[in-house]
């Protein structure tokens, strides 16, 4: 098992308000326009899952199999070349801040782990970075 680790961003709203966005992926439709189109194309969601197509990987899916309220949000993907899973961690920093740490563990075999840890960092620290800018009022 391979772990990745984005950076700890900060984000200035609670972490209750924080956790209530990102655990209904329903929420996704207020930011869908930041998402940047070379990267994601055909973005769909529901209020446990989402899934998108990433050119070359193809169409990937992520499911919450995990709510701790108001702390962490679990995902595991589907239809992935790579099964990995995704955390989002919360922890409050004050009443109207909070630290978010996105974590992924993958099963990558030897060979392919050189090949894919560099974009799978710099994917997780690019998810990070945009969680850590949209509004969450």
């Amino acid at each position: 098992m391979t772990q990745f680790e984005s950076g700890i961003k900060m984000i200035p709203y609670s972490q209750e308000q924080v956790y209530a966005k990102l655990s209904d992926l329903n929420n996704l439709e207020s930011v869908k326009d930041r998402i940047p189109t070379d990267k994601v194309q055909d973005l769909q969601f529901d209020a446990d899952s989402v899934s998108v197509s990433v050119p070359p990987v193809g169409r990937l899916t992520l499911h919450i199999i995990n709510r701790e309220p108001p702390k962490c949000i679990k995902f595991e993907a589907g239809n992935s070349p790579v099964p990995f899973n995704l955390w989002i961690q919360l922890l409050p920093v004050g009443e109207n801040e909070c630290k978010m740490k996105l974590t992924i563990k993958a099963e990558i075999n030897m060979f392919l782990k050189g090949m894919v840890s560099k974009p799978m960092q710099e994917g997780l620290e690019k998810l990070a970075d945009m969680l850590a800018v949209i509004p969450y009022n």
